[in-house]
This record gives C-alpha cells, sequence and structure tokens, in this order.
C-alpha cells in the first residue's frame, strides 16, 4: 500500500514517511531556514560546533542534509521531528559508545533530543576524530 504525501505529492511505500517536502536546499543555511523556528538556534550551535571543529572542510548539501566534506564526506546533521540526527558513520559510532550511552543510536547515527541540553564538546570530538581517520562511511 503506497502513500502519496498531501503537501509535495510525492508517493511513499510507507505510511507517513518521514521525508523532505519542497524545494532541495542548496546551501547548509537554506536547509536551517526551512526547519521550524524553535529548532532553528540548535541547528546553529551544531553548525557552528562543527565548523569550529573541523574548519578545514567544505559545507555542502549530501542526501538533502547538512554535510561536512573533504575529499570524501566527513559527517552530517538533520532536524527531524524529536531530535537533531548526527550521522557520523558506524564506525565512530562503536568508538564513541562509552560516551553515547543516554543517547538513542543507530548503525551510523545518534539521535539528540530537542528536550535535552546538546552535547557539543561531545559533537566536536565526534567530527574531528571521522576527519582525521576519515571513517565516515
Amino acid at each position: 500500500m503506497s502513500w502519496t504525501c498531501p503537501k509535495c505529492g510525492r508517493e511513499f511505500a510507507k505510511l507517513n514517511q518521514e521525508h523532505f517536502c519542497g524545494e532541495k536546499p542548496t546551501t547548509i543555511e537554506d536547509y536551517i531556514l526551512a526547519q521550524p523556528r524553535e529548532i532553528q538556534p540548535l541547528l546553529n550551535l551544531v553548525r557552528e560546533t562543527l565548523q569550529k571543529a573541523i574548519p578545514d572542510t567544505e559545507e555542502r548539501i549530501s542526501w538533502s542534509m547538512p554535510t561536512y566534506w573533504k575529499k570524501h564526506n566527513i559527517i552530517h546533521f538533520a532536524a527531524h521531528k524529536k531530535h537533531i540526527g548526527l550521522y557520523p558513520g558506524d564506525r565512530a559510532i562503536e568508538h564513541f559508545a562509552d560516551r553515547l550511552v543516554g543517547f538513542k543510536t543507530s548503525k551510523g547515527a545518534i539521535q539528540f533530543p530537542y528536550d535535552k541540553p546538546l552535547p557539543l564538546k561531545l559533537i566536536a570530538e565526534i567530527a574531528q576524530w571521522c576527519y582525521e581517520t576519515g571513517s565516515h562511511t
């Protein structure tokens, strides 16, 4: 059974599948501005943290998400309904597992709920590790 989003008209296999409606952003700034107003300051904090942690990278949109790149994707982040997703790859999740206790993780992804403070120092350390090791998959 398929489902068609009433907002953008795209068809999906899953009912109410999460997706990005409308024109895809071309910059991280556009991406952040397209998110709900109350989420934008949190996304800007993540962006600033990543810019400082891995300054020798290029910002771009990849997979419709803000991405930091240097010869390959290093790390992504994205806004979701109840959390900010950070996508450093599965090896980073394994490497930082003891420091990610209390956060929901899956293969290659970490969820930072909006109702908890963002662990900006940890986000910076994960980004630096991904940059230094080239381990994003």
